[in-house]
């Protein structure tokens, strides 16, 4: 059976507190426990084949059509071990509040988030660099859950959205162009794509 992007808005999320509440908290969790793996084991490749290799292949070069592909493949690709510790734990936190919300809405709002995030990249980052890394991504999912606590007026998602940020309040400075080494346009357009993915796949 397929799903399009009408079913997330009538896909129910468990009701904060109850059993069924914990338990999807609890599925999401090991899931995305279950994510982060893959991509150590990628780095690990890339180790392998030669340090930045598959960065270049499938990583964001903003303005070139060789660079498109990295759209959706540079997030499961970093710049080092360090980097790949860095989003590591914030993919996990972020990712287990966003899922718990609903398995189809998390499918169609990470892809949304992944294009928004992406695109902008492509469209206006610097020429002849190379994007990588899951921060767009995790920018997302934090725009996403603060979001739906104003458009689904869910007090629950708005609470864990300020609880995040306030736990990685020293990262919100890199969706401004401070640092040449970090792709703030990839954080601020992630940012934009959770806000986003939160209006297009709310809950009626």
């Amino acid at each position: 059976m397929s799903y399009g992007p009408a079913d997330t808005r009538t896909e129910q999320a468990p009701r904060f507190g109850t059993d069924a509440f914990y338990a999807s908290m609890g599925r999401a969790f090991v899931t995305m426990c279950a994510v982060v793996p893959i991509l150590f084991l990628i780095e690990a490749l890339d180790v392998a084949v030669g340090r930045g290799t598959l960065d270049v292949a499938g990583g964001i070069i903003p303005g070139r059509v060789d660079g498109l592909d990295g759209v959706l493949l540079s997030p499961l690709l970093h710049d080092g071990w360090d980097h790949l510790y860095g989003n590591a734990v914030p993919l996990i936190l972020v990712g287990t509040f966003a899922l718990a919300g609903g398995a189809r809405r998390f499918i169609w709002s990470t892809l949304t988030i992944m294009l928004v995030s992406g695109l902008g990249v492509w469209f206006t980052g610097d020429p002849g660099t190379v994007v990588v890394g899951a921060s767009g991504v995790i920018f997302g999912y934090l725009g996403l859950l603060f979001a739906r606590g104003f458009v689904e007026r869910s007090w629950w998602s708005l609470a864990v959205a300020a609880f995040i940020g306030l736990l990685y309040w020293y990262q919100i400075y890199n969706i401004l162009p401070t640092d040449s080494a970090i792709s703030w346009q990839g954080h601020a357009f992630g940012l934009a794509g959770g806000l986003i993915a939160a209006f297009l796949f709310r809950r009626r």
